[in-house]
């Protein structure tokens, strides 16, 4: 039984087996879930018993249109519907976003949702990926990743904030700048799927600036904040154009009987749900607290309802994540097969704390038990002992990270010799030689709606410090080593720079964003709203009056060609996603062929509730 339930993982190559699967090889009792990421307080008992009441009414009966559905969230949301579409799932929407919209290539940082890469993939795009450096503690820097995308004349930009496994997150006012940067793009998307977890902003969504852009999209989840992944619904934001796009293509009743049920229930059960939400947020941090104090073990801060841990030293993945389900009847997320990650990382849910207790007393026997039942295994020079696809994954991953090493991200962006802690990138000329192309044309305006660039005044975001693990006190003294002199203090990141349209008749030679010295801030404009009841329906929302955007600067001529990759070609110094997925590990495959809590939700807008 155990072997059957382990090879269920075996045989995902980038997912974790359904708990219906799980359930079929298993007796299923006593199992706790620490894979699956969703909300264990909500919905409450009553609802829950609500639902199996109605359990024959609901199964049995068409539900309503879409449009009947979506138009009930939107009234609680207090979104325009005309900017919303629900889908089967975020997945639906990812896969029509990537139909109608990714027209060549996508750039998206990694590890991250697997969706974001083996979707467009599987169309035959070009999928651009920014590696997130572990000695950095995963964290994105936004103006790196800008200049990543203009090195490689992609289309089309990701972000998820926060970033699953990771849960790194990124302030609005960053994220914001950052969409203003890429207004030329063909698309933004901000996958804000488990932003309802994050407190560390009050209003952290740009759900309200994508309605005013012309190329940005929000997805919203709502499986994973509700608890309900196995109803399959969640939303898009974005203007009037992009998001009727989207919605003619779904079928009449693409949402299920479930989901209209529980999304008409939501207006009684505000309260309980942002309870739910500042539960999960104690959870987390007592959670992260007990899991540091095992020795060895990395836990990396997170805004996600979920902890991603590095092993300690010599522990495999796969062997923890065998012994903690077939011995302890626990399910842990191993992210082996997550691009960008290794076998050596864990995702960990957070739940109640007696479920912590227990994962606890299971890692702690796990891993530090007799040498001969513990989890160590071999390292990746052995090249043993990793599951399959694990190694190119490690591969990726140790060539981006340590101390004297060459990093991806800088060699992709033409990082000079004066870029601080990088080396220099190899010439322009190694390899196939990347084609100039003209400035691209900024997209036009979509749904007539006004395009105001929205400031902000929140404080800068501070960079996320990688955690170190806990290290045992020397048993003796140790005379000082020498020290180094002091390096010199880094450069500080400057804001995005905004692109302005092109002189109409002057072609212009193509150019490498430099960000322009900008204001720390930028004065912002409210709009007073009377009050109203949480639960009244929305009355009419005055404009939002636009914020004064400084004009941009001009830049010097580029230092590397731009344009797009042809098929088949990684990145300077890089993988390409066809080469992550397809090598050994042992050696680079040629690139030659391309493989065909305040709100209600808290980050949409709507009034705070009583």
């Amino acid at each position: 039984m155990a072997d059957n339930v382990t090879s269920l993982f075996r045989s995902n190559a980038a997912h974790s087996p359904s708990m219906a699967a799980l359930a079929r090889e298993s007796d299923g009792a006593g199992l706790v879930d620490f894979c699956i990421p969703c909300n264990p307080y909500f919905p409450t008992p009553a609802m829950f018993e609500e639902m199996a009441a109605r359990l024959r009414e609901i199964i049995t009966y068409y539900p309503s249109s879409a449009d009947t559905i979506t138009a009930e969230l939107c009234s609680l949301l207090r979104l325009p519907p005309q900017c919303v579409a629900m889908g089967n799932g975020s997945t639906e929407l990812i896969t029509w976003i990537d139909h109608l919209l990714v027209r060549e290539s996508l750039a998206v940082p990694v590890p991250t949702f697997g969706r974001w890469t083996d979707q467009p993939m599987e169309t035959g795009k070009r999928v651009d990926m920014f590696p997130l450096q572990e000695s950095g503690g995963f964290a994105l820097d936004l103006a790196q990743y800008a200049e990543f995308i203009r090195a490689r004349g992609t289309r089309v930009a990701v972000i998820c904030n926060p970033n699953n496994p990771d849960g790194g997150f990124l302030h609005k006012h960053a994220v914001v700048q950052f969409m203003d940067a890429m207004a030329d793009l063909d698309l933004v998307v901000i996958d804000e799927s488990f932003l309802e977890f994050a407190d560390a902003e009050v209003e952290p969504s740009v759900v309200q600036e994508a309605m005013l852009r012309p190329n940005v999209i929000v997805l919203r989840s709502l499986g994973k904040n509700f608890g309900l992944h196995g109803i399959r619904f969640g939303y898009l934001v974005a203007n009037p154009s992009l998001a009727g796009r989207i919605r003619s293509m779904l079928p009449k009743w693409n949402l299920n009987s479930f989901a209209e049920h529980v999304v008409f229930m939501l207006k009684e059960h505000g309260t309980e749900y942002r309870q739910s939400l500042q539960q999960v947020r104690r959870d987390r941090m007592d959670m992260s607290g007990q899991l540091s104090s095992l020795p060895g073990l990395t836990v990396y801060p997170s805004q996600g309802n979920f902890l991603f841990v590095r092993l300690p030293v010599g522990a495999e993945g796969t062997v923890v994540r065998d012994r903690m389900l077939t011995e302890h009847r626990l399910l842990v997320r191993e992210c082996g097969n997550k691009i960008g990650s290794s076998s050596r990382f864990l995702r960990l849910v957070v739940r109640p704390q007696v479920d912590v207790r227990r994962l606890v007393s299971g890692l702690e026997q796990v891993l530090y038990g007799t040498p001969r039942r513990g989890a160590a295994g071999p390292e990746q020079a052995t090249g043993t002992g990793y599951s399959s696809g694990t190694a190119a994954i490690d591969r990726l991953v140790s060539e981006t990270n340590g101390a004297g090493t060459q990093g991806l991200a800088a060699q992709a962006v033409g990082a000079g010799p004066g870029a601080p802690g990088l080396p220099a990138a190899p010439a322009a000329g190694i390899g196939m030689p990347l084609p100039a192309v003209p400035s691209p044309v900024p997209v036009g305006t979509g749904g007539g709606m006004p395009m105001p660039a929205a400031a902000s005044s929140e404080p800068p975001q501070l960079p996320r410090q990688a955690p170190q693990p806990a290290q045992p006190a020397p048993a003796q003294p140790v005379p000082p080593a020498p020290v180094p002199p002091a390096p010199a203090p880094p450069a500080p990141v400057q804001p995005l720079p905004v692109p302005s349209p092109p002189v109409p008749q002057q072609p212009v030679p193509p150019q490498m964003p430099v960000p322009p010295q900008m204001p720390q801030q930028l004065p912002r404009q409210s709009v007073q709203q009377p009050a109203q009841h949480p639960l009244a329906a929305p009355g009419p929302v005055p404009a939002p009056v636009p914020a004064p955007v400084p004009a941009a600067a001009s830049y010097p001529p580029p230092q590397m060609p731009t344009g797009p990759t042809p098929p088949g070609v990684p990145a300077r110094g890089g993988l390409t996603a066809a080469q992550v997925r397809g090598t050994d590990g042992l050696s680079q495959a040629p690139g030659t062929s391309w493989s065909g809590a305040q709100s209600w939700p808290e980050a949409a807008g709507m009034a705070p509730l009583g």
